[in-house]
């Protein structure tokens, strides 16, 4: 066995693969860029080794950093994480020539499967099901135009080395392509090196599942069930689970086979995950196809491990040093349901604007000690695992993902693990920054996510208008209303124990009127217990002033809400939402509608940067004349191309940045007459 890891990635799968590490008693090395200097990968590796600057492209993505720093420290043997260079056939034969293991599939599979338009050949050589589309280089825009009629719209725009999402455009039609087109090849070049793109067939109502397999370099390869990824926003996964609702055990049999397959063919060893395209309206299990092989561990692998009790990393690190599977396919069992929600650092209440900054507070939900064992290891209820790679403190940077966290939990079945995936969104508190607490919150509570009946245009198709909060229930916001009472009053008794008031010694009101999203609620307390509408309820909760979370329960029922003071009211948030929440004594409560609210400031007349970013073009110049739709400027931010276009026709007046200016949220690039 390896005697020192290094582990050539950053983040919470640096954590993650170190952890594994140290628990098979091998030494860990981190390597780090100056934005990582105190990041917590490197506080927990043996040793560190700075690479360079900020920019992946300055650290993390130079092999010949990596393979120095592994030979400097003495480390026998590399891991890559989820990528960086686990897709680099080059760094995988530096790795061998240098004498240090590659925890990863051969450099010759590799290649096979990096490139998604060499890949399809080989699947479609295999037995593997693939999407009708053109397998081939496009030359240009007038070349992909062609293409994309002769399949018939809506076609898919990829880069062939593209993956995690980027590089990838929806067209609907032909003028959809020639907008598009350029801008999948750029973000390929920029993100992955190679501009080249492919077009193929999108499939409507799609399901994306993927195949985990695993093999070793005797031969041996078996595949560990399947992973549902169809909740994503522009293709990027927010939610996984496993196993799927919609896959049966024929289905989960045929896709595994055909991914073991094509494994086979390529002379695969490690982990992979071969991914499929489903059609979910063809109820016969067999509208699957292939879409791509990535030979790397994926972000979403815990819920594999949730289901299988496998620890992928430990299987991997073995694999490399040449042991052999210590199991067989049907040693394999699915045990239970696992969902795994991804935080990141944007913003949905803003179109899911991407968010940096500083995590000002960061209180993950309590994390199971034993996240990797069998799922009965962790009693009859469940567990929650969070993975991250950040703590207080920490800096969300442009530089890289914006993924802060994995909230991974494991039930008995799909609706107790969805259960607690609400209750732990309600524990998990991030202040500093947006995140998509609330929306993960709400996609977990969503009618139609509870039926299974889920598909790649979720979001889209349930939040046409963008996310304004999950809804309260009756039920919720009863609780909320007791809960505002409970710790107004507790306000009111302390400031009633400040010496010197006029009215010194003067008996505190137990009446409370508490109104939530207009709806109001009469509250009364009488020697500790409380009334909501005369009703008694049983409240109980160890909550003190300044606590930023309160656990309570109500009726029998378990809550925790996020508590913060807003002026002259309280916010709370839970189950999706935040709620502000005044409560008064009836006697004020009277006149509340005697109050102005204040009116925001019309803003209409900018164009406003959505999130902090690279102003690369701007389209228009003061004095142009511009139609609603028009597109105005492009901002790269997260390595993402944004096009911001014209809300209403209108004359430019002034244009306050321009091209490689960098942009602050809300920053007026535009202003117009």
């Amino acid at each position: 066995m390896f005697k020192k890891i290094l582990v050539a990635n950053r983040g919470e799968i640096a954590c993650r693969v170190m952890r594994t590490a140290k628990k098979m008693g091998i030494a860990t090395v981190a390597v780090y860029s100056d934005a990582d200097a105190r990041a917590p990968h490197v506080l927990m590796a043996d040793e560190a080794v700075r690479l360079g600057p900020a920019p992946a492209a300055e650290s993390y993505l130079k092999a010949e950093l990596i393979l120095l720093a592994a030979r400097e420290t003495g480390a026998d043997c590399i891991h890559p994480g989820y990528g960086f260079l686990s897709e680099r056939e080059s760094f995988a034969k530096a790795c061998a020539e240098a004498g240090i293991a590659f925890v990863g599939p051969p450099p010759k599979a590799i290649a096979a499967m990096g490139d998604k338009i060499e890949s399809k050949k080989l699947a479609k050589a295999a037995g593997v099901n693939v999407v009708p589309g053109f397998v081939g280089v496009i030359e240009d825009t007038e070349h992909a135009v062609r293409i994309s009629n002769e399949i018939g719209y809506p076609v898919m725009m990829k880069a062939s080395a593209g993956g995690g999402g980027k590089g990838m455009r929806l067209a609907w039609s032909e003028t959809d392509v020639r907008e598009g087109f350029e801008a999948t090849k750029r973000e390929g070049l920029a993100s992955f090196g190679d501009d080249r793109v492919f077009i193929e067939k999108f499939i409507e109502s799609p399901r994306h599942i993927e195949i985990q397999v695993l093999g070793d370099q005797h031969g041996n390869i078996v595949y560990l069930g399947e992973r549902e990824c169809s909740i994503q926003r522009r293709h990027q996964k927010v939610v996984e689970e496993a196993p799927s609702p919609f896959v049966s055990p024929e289905m989960r049999k045929a896709m595994g086979e055909q991914a073991v397959a094509l494994a086979r063919a390529v002379g695969y060893f490690s982990a992979g995950t071969v991914e499929l395209i489903v059609s979910g309206a063809d109820k016969s299990g067999a509208g699957f196809y292939f879409l791509e092989m990535n030979t790397r561990l994926q972000v979403e692998h815990p819920v594999t491990e949730a289901v299988t009790g496998i620890d992928l990393v430990e299987q991997m690190i073995r694999v490399a040093a040449g042991e052999k599977l210590a199991f067989a396919q049907e040693d394999v069992k699915l045990t239970g349901w696992a969902i795994e929600n991804r935080v990141y650092a944007e913003d949905p209440y803003r179109g899911f604007l991407p968010s940096t900054g500083r995590l000002v507070r960061y209180r993950p939900p309590a994390s199971a000690e034993t996240p990797y064992g069998a799922p009965g290891t962790h009693g009859d209820h469940g567990y929650v695992r969070v993975d991250d790679g950040v703590t207080e403190g920490s800096e969300i940077s442009m530089f890289y993902d914006p993924m802060i966290a994995k909230l991974i939990t494991w039930g008995e079945t799909r609706d107790e693990a969805a259960d607690l995936q609400v209750a732990a969104l309600d524990r998990f508190r991030i202040d500093g920054i947006g995140h998509n607490i609330d929306f993960l919150s709400a996609l977990m509570q969503h009618p139609r996510f509870r039926s299974g009946a889920i598909t790649t245009g979720f979001i889209a198709e349930e939040y046409p208008e963008g996310f304004h909060g999950a809804p309260a229930s009756d039920v919720l916001k009863r609780r909320l209303a007791v809960i505002a009472a409970a710790i107004d009053l507790q306000r009111a008794e302390r400031a009633a124990c400040i010496s010197g008031q006029l009215a010194a010694h003067q008996p505190i009101p137990g009446e409370r009127v508490v109104t939530i999203d207009g709806e109001r609620f009469a509250i009364s307390a009488d020697a500790g217990r409380l009334f909501l509408d005369g009703v008694e309820v049983a409240f109980d909760s160890d909550w003190r002033l300044g606590d930023i979370q309160l656990d309570a329960e109500i009726d029998g029922a378990a809550l925790s809400v996020a508590v913060d003071r807003r002026g002259a009211a309280w916010k709370l948030t839970a189950h999706g939402a935040s709620h502000l929440v005044e409560v008064h004594p009836p006697h004020i409560a009277q006149y509340r509608h005697h109050m102005i609210e204040k009116i925001p400031p019309d803003m209409s007349r900018f164009l406003l940067a959505p999130m902090p970013g690279l102003l690369t073009r701007l389209h228009v110049a003061p004095g142009d004349k511009v139609e609603a739709g028009q597109p105005l400027a492009v901002v790269e931010a997260m390595k993402m191309e944004n096009i911001l276009r014209a809300e209403r026709a209108g004359v430019v007046k002034a244009a306050n940045f321009g091209p490689g200016d960098s942009l602050a949220v809300d920053a007026a690039i535009l202003e117009f007459e």
